[in-house]
């Protein structure tokens, strides 16, 4: 994604973005991920940061004032990060380099596209798409999205309605006043992206069905229901986000709550992902990690990332998706294990015998992701934060994904605090960092 026409692209979303407080920058210019400055004597870090945006940063156009407060702390006397920072939200109605320049705006540092990781970013790892014909559905540039991530046949909802006017009917006003021709030169559809809610539901729900039970061409009538149905990939799993209002708003997830009913409900079978992307799926996570470990190498810290720190304010995506991430390296430490047990008495390397992607498994370099809920989004407490997680975030009702097997103890946070700023001091504490 070319930065050059960043500031024209994002100055109405710029402007658009209202503080909650008052805010003055530090008296020093603004850098995020340049060279270090000569004479900067700190220890380079061994941890990272992981910050969810929604309920974390920001509530809809507002910025926390903690977070202001904890960017303080986490700049150093350089002007820059002083420890690797990924931003992972599955927000995706957006540009990622807008939402980089919107960040850099409320913030007060320099946040680069390469640090900030949207539900649809990891879609850059699934080519073999890219070049089929694949229908997008959301809401903002999704089609510029798609495009972005390597898809070059894309298709939109307006442009199957546009093609199948017949299709649309639940609002009377939109209905062709007369019978439209025959569409016959309208591409097969291969396959489903869903970035995000839609505007319209009823409309984006009617047609993707269409597309399901037609295999790809809403025009026709086939005699018996496709199973199974072409590919689809959905982006952020989220039933719920938090913006300025006292209650959670929908998300994503309760617009896929409603196409798996209503798909279930029509064919009698179960709607099938080919993928589910943002938090909480382990892909996304390896992403953050692959950026973590970018950002390093371009500072020139000659110390390797071992520990990092996920700060989120939804159970069902931050805290799960940290703590099954951790599951997944404590795993992969484990098949490390075994696999210099098996070097060790002359059994073959996984690597040697063309298991490529096991190999990679086998060798993750991090030790742990904590996860860390806070209090100002999703999450509300009721009186003062425990002192111990687990008494904070038992879940009576189960707002993850249908496809995410409900653990208990993977919504249960490492650790509970008020706030992002809370967050940084306490690792800062356990890393023994200095707050200033």
């Amino acid at each position: 994604m070319g930065l050059g026409s960043l500031r024209s692209a994002s100055t109405a979303a710029v402007r658009r973005w209202r503080r909650g407080v008052p805010w003055a920058p530090p008296p020093r210019p603004r850098r995020g991920l340049g060279g270090v400055a000569p004479g900067v004597s700190e220890s380079p870090p061994t941890f990272g940061f992981l910050f969810d945006i929604d309920g974390v940063l920001v509530r809809g156009r507002y910025v926390i004032p903690a977070a202001q407060k904890a960017f303080r702390k986490l700049i150093g006397s350089n002007g820059q990060l002083r420890v690797p920072v990924v931003f992972v939200t599955n927000a995706g109605n957006c540009l990622q380099h807008v939402k980089a320049q919107e960040l850099s705006d409320a913030l007060g540092l320099e946040v680069s596209p390469e640090q900030v990781i949207l539900s649809h970013s990891p879609l850059r790892l699934f080519r073999q798409f890219h070049e089929k014909c694949m229908l997008v559905s959301g809401q903002g540039p999704v089609e510029e999205n798609a495009r972005n991530m390597g898809f070059r046949n894309v298709v939109t909802i307006q442009d199957v309605r546009k093609a199948f006017p017949l299709l649309d009917m639940v609002d009377q006003s939109r209905r062709p006043k007369e019978l439209p021709p025959l569409t016959t030169d309208f591409p097969t559809i291969e396959g489903i992206i869903l970035f995000g809610e839609p505007v319209r539901w009823e409309t984006s729900l009617q047609l993707i069905i269409d597309v399901l039970l037609s295999n790809g061409n809403p025009g026709a009538e086939l005699a018996a229901v496709p199973y199974p149905h072409i590919p689809v990939l959905a982006c952020n799993m989220d039933l719920l986000w938090m913006a300025e209002a006292k209650m959670p708003r929908f998300g994503h997830g309760t617009f896929l709550v409603c196409l798996e009913n209503i798909y279930k409900k029509v064919t009698g079978r179960e709607l099938k992902y080919e993928a589910l992307i943002g938090k909480p799926s382990i892909v996304t996570y390896q992403y953050a990690e692959y950026l973590i470990k970018q950002q390093v190498e371009r500072r020139g810290w000659p110390s390797s990332i071992c520990r990092l720190y996920a700060v989120g304010d939804n159970p069902m995506s931050d805290i799960y998706g940290a703590n099954f991430y951790n599951s997944y390296i404590k795993a992969a430490g484990q098949a490390r294990a075994q696999a210099e047990v098996k070097r060790s008495v002359g059994m073959a390397d996984p690597r040697s015998e063309g298991h490529s992607e096991l190999g990679k498994d086998l060798y993750v370099s991090l030790e742990s992701c904590k996860s860390i809920l806070v209090c100002t989004g999703v999450y509300s407490h009721h009186g003062d934060v425990p002192t111990d997680p687990h008494e904070s975030v038992t879940e009576t009702v189960f707002h993850g994904h249908r496809d995410f097997h409900f653990d208990p103890s993977l919504v249960e946070a490492s650790y509970v605090v008020e706030d992002v700023n809370e967050a940084v001091e306490l690792v800062f504490k356990k890393e023994n960092w200095s707050q200033e």
